[in-house]
């Protein structure tokens, strides 16, 4: 078994080896992840913080060992910021990284990726016991980011991406698609028992889960619909007052914290 990191800010994840394939999913700076299929130009993996398989472009791949993968594994910092910029050591380039980025052997805002020392100009988060406050802050952090099919990023995030990122922020792991995602947690018989924070799933007419958002109080929900925004939510679903009509209709509620 081969492996390796991103040591770019993003590289896109395809569902097949081709450029004009679909995106599913997004690796961020300071994944690590299993080569599990290599061609001429492409790499398929899968990505070791959420075990998502796609293709990605041979020219964003970097080799690492075994055993610098086992140590990565117990990394538990990651970047605070909507930007941070890392300064290479050896070159004295920068690079910018987005929020919820892992970083790789940090310690007194250096970091490590095998040869390659770095310094990083941002604030960082060591990973720990959830708190709902944070959770729902952090979650506001994203606001009006544009919504992008497999997105993980605040220049570009689609739903389930969203609430993965905030609670990976949080130091809770949840897996890349919203119908995975609500076999997480416990589940909630009406939404006034829900607290800020909890997830909120919808379902469309054939009954698969679809769309997933973050529950603010007071009736409100947070989530990627064109751009993450705050909506009114009931037991119906989502209501955009924009439209005057609801968006979305709820199937299910999770707590995880």
């Amino acid at each position: 078994m081969k492996y390796g990191i991103a040591r770019i800010s993003i590289i896109p994840c395809r569902a097949e080896p081709a450029d004009m394939a679909e995106q599913v999913s997004q690796i961020l700076f300071g994944e690590a992840y299993q080569v599990l299929e290599e061609r001429a130009k492409w790499v398929r993996i899968r990505n070791s913080f959420d075990r998502y398989e796609g293709w990605i472009d041979r020219n964003q791949h970097f080799e690492i060992t075994e055993n610098e993968f086992k140590v990565l594994a117990k990394t538990h910092f990651a970047s605070a910021e909507l930007v941070s910029l890392l300064r290479d050591k050896n070159t004295g380039t920068f690079s910018p990284i987005v929020l919820g980025s892992t970083l790789p052997n940090y310690e007194n805002g250096a970091l490590q990726i095998s040869s390659g020392a770095y310094e990083f100009l941002g604030d960082a988060r060591t990973y720990k016991q959830a708190d709902r406050s944070k959770l729902v802050e952090d979650a506001h952090v994203y606001l009006n980011a544009p919504y992008l099919w497999g997105g993980r990023s605040p220049f570009g995030i689609d739903c389930s991406g969203f609430t993965q990122l905030v609670y990976k922020l949080n130091g809770i792991a949840l897996p890349r698609d919203a119908k995975d995602q609500a076999k997480e947690g416990v589940t909630l018989s009406f939404i006034e028992e829900a607290e800020p924070g909890d997830l909120a799933f919808f379902d469309n007419q054939e009954g698969n889960i679809i769309h997933v958002g973050i529950l603010l109080g007071d009736n409100y929900i947070i989530h990627a619909s064109g751009k993450v925004r705050i909506d009114r939510i009931d037991h119906q679903g989502i209501y955009n007052v924009e439209k005057r009509d609801y968006s979305h209709k709820l199937r299910i509620i999770k707590q995880l914290l």
